[in-house]
């Protein structure tokens, strides 16, 4: 069955295919859809990003990639069981073999957050790797991965809101059958809330990448900023989604939006009072510098702005620790 979409305003109407490829693979049929082809990108540039900046927080990049494996793959199954759990349980539960059946469609962002984030907290003590700092770089991240993957939701045609005259509302074959939400009227176009989120989420990758060059004071502070603005945000497009997970009367993405608000003010807040507290110890950038120093002191830091000082001054100090195997200083 061939798919389309259309925007009717717009004049545009062309055919929307789900597979990339198909092929066999030891007799067994492989299918790569744009739904996790769009999530693998997302996340493969996620990754690059965090691994570059990685050295300006002192993470070492080893340990870091060990963190995200790990973080990455209880994310994905997290937001799946989410999504089982407030869609639909006793449908999955009665076809169990549709569970992980994630190709479809069907991956709550809340659930990955929780779950990614969680197994990462818990992977960082384990590792020894700063758990703010890497949190920091994980929050730009996750934008990047949010940004690229709601296109699979394009493909899918999922994630779309309600009717709208606007002039980009788009309409297609499974937004009128209603197979992935109900609206009021299938035969109108509807809100492409993915396109909503996918420009959010873009938007707040300047913001805080910007934030993180030119204003980073400590650690945590880009993780309390991706919970204010990527909370906001799907607070707002959840109001127009036609697909949302309910409990009771209420969406549940929304209110799980509007608490990531207020627990960024708070944890923004507080950081920002430790910091002030502990004397703005922040991270130093420093070209040359030991790159997998896991915590420094205020002291450490205003020695490394020094010797940056001094560097590009074309007067580098010697560095008086030898890195040992394994990449840390004694």
């Amino acid at each position: 069955m061939e798919h389309w979409v259309s925007f009717p305003q717009l004049g545009w109407t062309f055919p929307l295919p789900q597979t990339v490829v198909e092929f066999s693979l030891f007799g067994l049929p492989i299918h790569i859809r744009y739904y996790g082809l769009l999530i693998a990108v997302g996340f493969l540039l996620a990754i690059l990003y965090a691994y570059k900046r990685a050295p300006q927080l002192g993470i070492n990049r080893d340990r870091m990639i060990d963190v995200v494996l790990v973080a990455a793959v209880v994310g994905v199954l997290c937001a799946r069981l989410y999504y089982v759990l407030f869609a639909d349980p006793g449908y999955y539960f009665s076809h169990p073999d549709k569970i992980l059946a994630i190709w479809d469609g069907g991956l709550a962002i809340y659930g990955g957050l929780i779950g990614g984030f969680g197994s990462g907290l818990l992977m960082c003590r384990f590792r020894k790797v700063n758990a703010l700092a890497l949190f920091d770089l994980a929050a730009i991240g996750f934008l990047i991965g949010q940004s690229i993957g709601r296109w699979g939701n394009f493909f899918n045609q999922e994630a779309y809101g309600g009717n709208t005259t606007l002039p980009w509302g788009m309409t297609g074959d499974q937004i009128q059958s209603g197979v992935h939400g109900l609206v009021e009227d299938q035969t109108l176009p509807v809100h492409p809330t993915f396109l909503y989120e996918s420009l959010w989420c873009a938007l707040g990758i300047l913001i805080l990448h910007i934030l993180f060059k030119k204003a980073y004071k400590f650690n945590g502070q880009i993780f309390a900023g991706y919970l204010i603005w990527y909370g906001g945000g799907r607070a707002l497009i959840e109001s127009l989604r036609a697909d949302s997970l309910y409990l009771g009367p209420i969406r549940i993405s929304q209110l799980v939006g509007i608490v990531s608000v207020v627990a960024g003010i708070g944890m923004m807040i507080f950081l920002a009072w430790r910091a002030k507290r502990a004397g703005w110890a922040e991270i130093a950038v420093c070209t040359g510098c030991p790159t997998d120093i896991e915590e420094i002191t205020k002291e450490e830091a205003r020695a490394l702005r020094e010797q940056e000082e001094q560097e590009e001054s074309g007067e580098c100090l010697p560095q008086e620790e030898e890195a040992d195997s394994d990449g840390h200083t004694d």
